[in-house]
């Protein structure tokens, strides 16, 4: 072997290293600059209730929103369809109309400590595969790091449930991340078609309309506007920090993406008409949008369906 062949096999095995151990990194960082919006999944994992067929994704979520720590936009994990990431994972079980879980840090034990994020240190989601039942709750933990959900009125079905927090220790210790599991409930279930793609929808007298175009991948804006018997509202009270709340799941496979706000709510005065929001959808098709906003002391959900072009 000549001294030149053996120089060169050397720089090769060098580069190649340095590509492999480039490559996590290539999935999604735990900074605040994962905006790529791309799903790494790799084997299914296995779950508490053996239905959960989520992958592992590599590396924490990066947030780009404005607003420390939240979850649910870019990095590899952000459609929070994993049960596993970063070190964390979630372990739970639905029974007697609860759902009790934990989620374990990468140190092994049950996480007790937790940054809280827009007001509450755990945000739990549940979600029917068919997205016509939702739920969003801010579940209690006990003293050695369980949580329990109270959802005694789950319609039959197939559920997934999601557990969106920010970690006060560990590795992760301040980046959002979004972990599921599925669940389902006895009973006779009935599929519920999803309604057709639509700009406005009304939820307790109260008119949403949506506008926007988000591209599946790619940052943009939604705006949206509520009104009440042909007139602005004004009154919208502040509502975990904004004057609305606004989550969306992927049609088929449950995808989560939290809409960020573009400014927090100010004490004293009232929100409305109109609000901005952050959207970054990974995927294209159809999401079902939850927005959640408060008026009198009335918590009110509107849901309608936005089509994300590829």
């Amino acid at each position: 072997m000549t001294h030149t062949t053996t120089t060169r096999r050397t720089l090769l095995a060098a580069a190649a290293a340095t590509v492999l151990a480039l490559g996590p990194a290539a999935c999604g960082s735990g900074g605040a600059g994962g905006t790529n919006g791309m799903d790494h999944a790799a084997a299914p994992s296995a779950t508490a209730t053996g239905h959960d067929m989520a992958g592992m994704s590599h590396g924490p979520d990066g947030s780009t929103s404005g607003m420390d720590g939240m979850p649910g936009t870019g990095g590899a994990a952000a459609d929070g369809l994993a049960a596993e990431q970063g070190g964390y994972r979630l372990d739970g079980a639905l029974s007697g109309g609860e759902y009790r879980f934990t989620v374990t840090g990468p140190d092994g034990r049950a996480l007790t400590s937790y940054r809280p994020e827009q007001t509450k240190e755990m945000h739990f989601y549940a979600i029917r595969s068919d997205l016509s039942g939702f739920r969003h709750l801010h579940p209690v933990m006990s003293p050695d790091g369980t949580w329990t959900a109270p959802l005694a009125d789950l319609p039959p079905g197939d559920w997934r449930m999601y557990a969106s927090f920010v970690p006060g220790a560990g590795s992760g210790a301040g980046t959002g991340l979004v972990l599921s599991r599925t669940a389902a409930v006895p009973g006779q279930a009935v599929p519920v078609p999803l309604p057709a793609a639509a700009a406005s929808t009304t939820a307790d007298g109260y008119t949403v309309t949506v506008a926007g175009a988000p591209k599946a991948g790619a940052a943009g804006a939604l705006t949206v506007t509520v009104s009440k018997d042909g007139q602005p509202v004004t009154d919208l009270q502040p509502y975990l920090e904004t004057y609305a709340h606004l989550t969306a799941f992927h049609a088929g496979d449950q995808a989560f993406a939290h809409l960020h706000p573009e400014a927090k709510a100010a004490e004293g005065t009232g929100g409305g008409p109109t609000l901005a929001f952050h959207a970054e959808l990974p995927k294209a098709g159809d999401w079902r949008l939850f927005l959640q906003f408060q008026t009198g002391g009335t918590l009110h959900t509107a849901a309608l369906t936005l089509n994300v072009a590829a």
